[in-house]
């Protein structure tokens, strides 16, 4: 079985976020970038098939030079080989759309996603790239179990879960649950080494349009003042709940 996990380099969520440009672009200046966690769920998995079905792991991202290390910490766990589409990834449908193409080019039966990526959470690319593939899909996965080309699933749904069967090839979009928070896995310094020699193979991009366009970011308003009452002041709690906040 040959797996490509489709990596979102994402910038961690405790960096500060900021624009330039009067708002209308990311000011990347001081943040750090890391795997999209729901694609960490994914690699996670598809290392579980490796080890024990001896699957092939190779990650793909869309993106500049910017994004290699966080691909080679994507070696470094345990992916065997790596591929960057050198382009902005401007939105959804053109991520999808480069990386439906690296698909065809790898011929690969299972194709892990995260549902959405935690810094626009547009929650498209692996849908469209299942549309424009023609194969199956699932998402919002948190089961994953192969047996030949013989798919189960289980996904969540609004109010549950929904227990799946259908064949490979496959796309899905996975989300916490697929593997245990616990399972997910730190580089080590063997695995670090060992992904210096890996192949990182860097492709240029199909010519494809993005549909849509960024025009300007805007912060939520900032909390305001926080007014404090004493415990022993009931009726005055129970005035401004009333009158001010209008809860009650």
């Amino acid at each position: 079985m040959k797996i490509l996990v489709c990596i979102s380099n994402v910038p961690d969520t405790t960096s500060k976020i900021n624009f330039t440009d009067n708002n209308t672009k990311f000011d990347t200046n001081g943040v750090q970038f890391v795997i999209n966690p729901n694609d960490e769920f994914g690699l996670t998995r598809a290392m579980w098939f490796k080890e024990k079905q001896g699957a092939t792991v190779h990650v793909a991202t869309v993106g500049g030079a910017n994004t290699e290390p966080t691909i080679r910490k994507a070696l470094a766990i345990g992916a065997d080989e790596a591929i960057r589409v050198n382009a902005e990834p401007t939105d959804g449908f053109f991520v999808a759309q480069q990386l439906a193409e690296v698909v065809k080019n790898g011929g690969y039966d299972l194709v892990i996603a995260g549902r959405e990526s935690i810094d626009y959470n547009g929650g498209m690319v692996p849908g469209i790239m299942a549309t424009i593939l023609d194969m199956n899909f699932i998402n919002t996965c948190v089961n994953l179990e192969i047996d030949g080309d013989k798919v189960t699933a289980i996904r969540e749904i609004d109010g549950g879960k929904e227990k799946l069967s259908t064949s490979l090839p496959l796309v899905i979009g996975g989300q916490k649950g697929l593997v245990e928070e616990s399972d997910l896995r730190i580089p080590n310094m063997r695995g670090i080494m060992m992904a210096r020699q890996k192949k990182l193979n860097v492709v240029e991009p199909i010519d494809a349009n993005a549909k849509t366009v960024d025009e300007k970011f805007e912060k939520p308003a900032p909390k305001g003042a926080v007014k404090l009452v004493s415990a022993d002041n009931i009726d005055e709690l129970i005035n401004l709940l009333h009158n001010e906040a209008k809860v009650i």
